[in-house]
């Protein structure tokens, strides 16, 4: 079976295993997610599962909003059955789980895909705050939280070996080419129609951000996760995560980023006129 095939069969299996309680929230059962990863026994599932609650709580997240101890009914033949423990996993559970399960799996890097980029869309979905803002307002909460996740991007880099203003700007190039199918920095401006001192980042609507801060902040988890080394891993590692988004995108049916139009105000404009509105104070 190709990667491609992998891919597609087990992304659609990760949705049919999904369930839903009484009150319409998701969960998966962490014995029937243990299968699909490729854990021939559930035992040698547990110390990942230890690891993902452990990185829970390291994130500032209760626990138990997220990891819930349950007892389940499996059939043992004649219309027989027995309970057995299992555990209620919330999506960001998941995701957690795979971002610590055995990386030379393949179905693991589709699952790291798979829920991540689910997990961020329903934070934003879920955040009621942000889904009352405007698109304008929208854009300069991700422009902002961007440029925050690349300060720590940019560490996570320097820490692999990617050193000077130059190196950096190459590792840089190599995620956009993941993510836009090739086209680098200065191919994606030329798209957009912009100027060489304009960046690319405050000429993006909401959702092209928000596809490009996954790229970054999955970027940072990998370089730190796999304590990766070298300028050239580096380079190659936020290539492959900017595609791995890019096939996620196409998986769900979205609009390649290259494809969603460019914001006819950039961020600064939107900056100036905001800060123009507010009412002057008094001298």
């Amino acid at each position: 079976m190709s990667p491609d095939e992998i891919e597609k069969e087990h992304h659609q299996t990760f949705e049919e295993v999904r369930n839903s309680d009484d009150d319409g929230g998701e969960y998966w059962l962490a014995r029937k997610l243990s299968e699909i990863l490729g854990y021939s026994q559930f035992r040698h599932f547990l110390p990942v599962i230890e690891k993902a609650k452990e990185a829970c709580r390291g994130s500032g997240q209760n626990e138990d909003d997220h990891f819930e101890d349950i007892l389940t009914m499996v059939p043992i033949g004649s219309r027989a059955h027995r309970q057995i423990e299992d555990i209620k996993l919330s999506r960001y559970a998941c995701y957690l789980i795979v971002q610590n399960g055995d990386p030379s799996k393949p179905v693991i890097a589709v699952g790291q895909a798979y829920f991540a980029i689910q997990t961020r869309r329903q934070e934003l979905r879920d955040g009621s705050a942000f889904g009352q803002l405007s698109e304008d307002d929208r854009r300069l909460a991700l422009r902002s939280e961007m440029a925050n996740h690349n300060k720590g991007l940019c560490a996570a880099a320097k820490d692999a070996g990617v050193l000077t203003s130059l190196d950096y700007a190459i590792f840089q190039d190599h995620g956009y080419k993941g993510l836009y199918n090739g086209l680098g920095a200065k191919a994606i401006k030329a798209k957009k129609g912009l100027k060489k001192s304009q960046q690319i980042l405050d000429h993006m609507g909401s959702t092209e951000l928000a596809a490009n801060l996954f790229r970054a902040t999955q970027t940072e988890e990998k370089l730190r996760r796999e304590n990766i080394k070298g300028k050239l891993a580096a380079n190659k590692t936020h290539h492959a995560v900017g595609a791995k988004v890019r096939q996620t995108i196409k998986e769900l049916g979205g609009t390649m980023p290259e494809d969603l139009p460019t914001p006819e105000k950039s961020i600064k404009k939107i900056e100036s006129e905001k800060k123009k509105a507010l009412p002057q104070s008094e001298e």
